[in-house]
């Protein structure tokens, strides 16, 4: 019998491989090294928050991140310089030493003019905006720096909600009841009187001014007490759906000038919750009308970092917080959330710790940017151009819509 040559079978399997179908894995993305991120210290006055928790920045540096944080940073939330190094987080003795540790900066309030000059080149910086404080000075020195500017409180997740808001105004609404127990008791030279109510005695008059995210807490945290809550808003929608919200059949109406008179006269507690119309809350309760409210009754404006809605509140401190007008208690700070420095940084933290895994899955800030349409919305600044029109507008300064940026992309 003849028997192939040895090279013959070699050769017969080679084209029987050549012929057969193949698979091709996919390609793989490889990982670009994590994100480089920094905490520095708040500088604004009377700030108490941090962005990130120990047990964000743990898992941040377990998936490969970098994390800095100021020395300090995180003092007055209870958070310390040992629980962060535990966490995997290095810790920083300067300003200067913790921004050139990175180019993600993670901070509570906008950076100011001293720290802008502090950051590097083409980084990103994920803040608060506070629109009516920013000046075309600002923005300049911003731009200059090829910063990208990501406004939290314009964020929205997956679902078209605005997480950062929410979350900060059900710590406000939950908290200005307690503050107003504070200043309708004898200690704080008020009523004398328990917010809520007891067995054989009325309960207290609480009058909420708006029916949002802050009313709707503030009213929780009423009932809850035990206290008589009425809710105004010039909107039925939102009354319909705070009682939807709320289970309870509360008192609801539009702000009709004689029923409003009639439940200020009768309050024990106001609280000011209205948003804010064009930038600014729409003044609703006159200085008479307060001047007709009950002696040591006490105000609580949630919105007096935007005008606020009471004809007789002014601005005060945490460290200051009250004043007397027309024999009525006044609280007007803004910023209650920093009161609960604590519970508020663990509610930002749980918000910003997936915003940043999600920017190190993608790829980097810059590719969440342009992949994810609720993260795009953040954006009022892009690698030194003004990217929002409405502060754009206010400014009269020119700007570029980040759709542009997207279709040269493409």
């Amino acid at each position: 019998m003849h028997k192939p040559k040895p090279g013959f079978a070699a050769l017969a399997a080679q084209a029987q491989e050549s012929f057969a179908p193949k698979e091709l894995l996919k390609a793989v993305q490889s990982r670009h090294g994590g994100l480089s991120i920094v905490v520095p210290k708040e500088v604004a006055m009377e700030e108490t928050r941090i962005a990130l928790t120990p047990d964000a920045v743990a898992l941040l540096v377990a998936r490969g991140n970098q994390v800095a944080i100021q020395a300090g940073a995180g003092n007055q939330a209870k958070f310390l310089d040992h629980e962060y190094s535990e966490a995997g987080a290095s810790i920083k003795y300067s300003p200067e030493e913790v921004y050139n540790s990175g180019d993600v900066i993670m901070k509570i309030n906008p950076p100011t003019l001293a720290e802008i000059a502090l950051i590097k080149s083409n980084s990103t910086v994920i803040s608060a905006l506070q629109t009516s404080q920013i000046s075309p000075e600002y923005m300049t020195a911003v731009n200059g720096r090829r910063i990208t500017g990501v406004a939290f409180e314009l964020l929205e997740d997956e679902v078209g909600n605005i997480p950062v808001v929410r979350a900060m105004s059900e710590i406000a609404g939950s908290t200005v009841l307690l503050i107003a127990a504070e200043y309708l008791s004898s200690a704080h030279e008020g009523r004398g009187i328990i917010l809520g109510g007891i067995t054989g005695v009325p309960p207290t008059k609480v009058v909420i001014l708006g029916a949002g995210t802050v009313g709707e807490y503030a009213a929780r945290t009423a009932i809850g007490l035990g206290a008589e809550v009425k809710i105004f808003d010039n909107h039925l929608y939102k009354l319909r759906r705070i009682k939807q919200e709320l289970g309870h059949q509360v008192f609801t109406s539009t702000i009709d000038v004689s029923n409003l008179r009639d439940a200020l006269m009768r309050a024990d507690v106001v609280i000011g919750a209205m948003r804010a119309e064009d930038g600014s809350t729409p003044m609703i309760i006159s200085e008479t009308m307060v001047g007709q409210m009950k002696e040591n009754s006490v105000i609580v404006d949630v919105s007096i970092d935007q005008g606020g809605c009471f004809e007789t509140s002014q601005l005060t401190t945490h460290s200051t917080p009250v004043f007397k007008k027309h024999g009525v208690i006044h609280f007007c700070v803004p910023n209650v959330a920093a009161r609960v420095a604590h519970t508020a940084t663990m509610a930002l933290s749980n918000i910003f710790a997936p915003i940043l895994m999600a920017a190190d899955q993608a790829g980097g800030i810059e590719e969440l940017v342009f992949d994810k349409e609720w993260f795009c919305k953040g954006v009022y600044c892009y690698k030194g151009t003004l990217t929002h029109r409405g502060l754009a507008r206010r400014l009269n300064m020119k700007f570029k819509e980040m759709e542009l940026y997207k279709a040269a992309r493409i």
